[in-house]
């Protein structure tokens, strides 16, 4: 029975793990119950804004796509962190779209989805740092949202870019370790910045006016 499942062709596993991801995306919108206001949509316009532009401050980029920003995620979580992961996850998408007219690469169309508006939209998910204690701020929502773009980099890796992989190393293995060594430190420096005593405040305060 297994042995019919290695027979599956990996666009095939791309497209339902893509359908997938675009379901529970979808369900988690439609069932938001926040409604945009002017100053929601504002404040959401700057923080794509702000993260597309510290975007551009590159301190390492990977050879097949990928790049270690001056936290250039961070806006999109604390846009999460303030109005919840629906409206995060529609804001991580519109980002993500950006960041490919940016770089505009791709090999496959369902590739494009995973590392684009998918992975992105995954940020949106720092929403849920609000079911934490109020100690730790948006930290926790940091760590979901990468690990939301990190498993869709994961599949777009092992499925799309396996062909990169040393000889004799496990696809799952090196896509892990290609897209951990760029998100583990963009989380991190994420974490750093969140942690300072005035983003920290303004996070509460985007927060507040979010009715979080």
């Amino acid at each position: 029975m297994f042995s019919k499942f290695a027979e599956i062709s990996p666009v095939v596993w791309a497209i339902v793990a893509a359908l997938v991801i675009v379901g529970l995306m979808l369900f988690v919108i439609t069932n938001s119950k926040k409604k945009w206001t002017v100053r929601m949509i504002a404040n959401a316009a700057l923080c794509i804004a702000l993260a597309f532009i510290l975007s551009y401050i590159r301190l390492y980029k990977m050879p097949q796509g990928g790049s270690i920003t001056l936290a250039s995620m961070l806006p999109i979580f604390m846009f999460a962190y303030a109005y919840g992961v629906g409206p995060g996850m529609l804001v991580g998408a519109a980002y993500g779209i950006l960041q490919f007219i940016q770089d505009a690469y791709f090999v496959h169309p369902i590739e494009l989805l995973l590392d684009y508006p998918l992975a992105f939209a995954m940020l949106g998910l720092a929403g849920m740092a609000g079911m934490f204690s109020d100690q730790w701020g948006i930290i926790p929502g940091i760590v979901i949202g990468t690990l939301g773009r990190f498993i869709c980099a994961f599949l777009s890796g092992v499925i799309f870019f396996g062909m990169y992989a040393p000889e004799g190393q496990n696809v799952l293995v090196y896509a892990a370790v290609y897209n951990g060594f760029y998100l583990i430190p963009e989380a991190v420096i994420c974490i750093v910045l969140a942690s300072i005593p005035q983003v920290r405040q303004l996070a509460k305060q985007l927060a507040m006016s979010g009715d979080r």
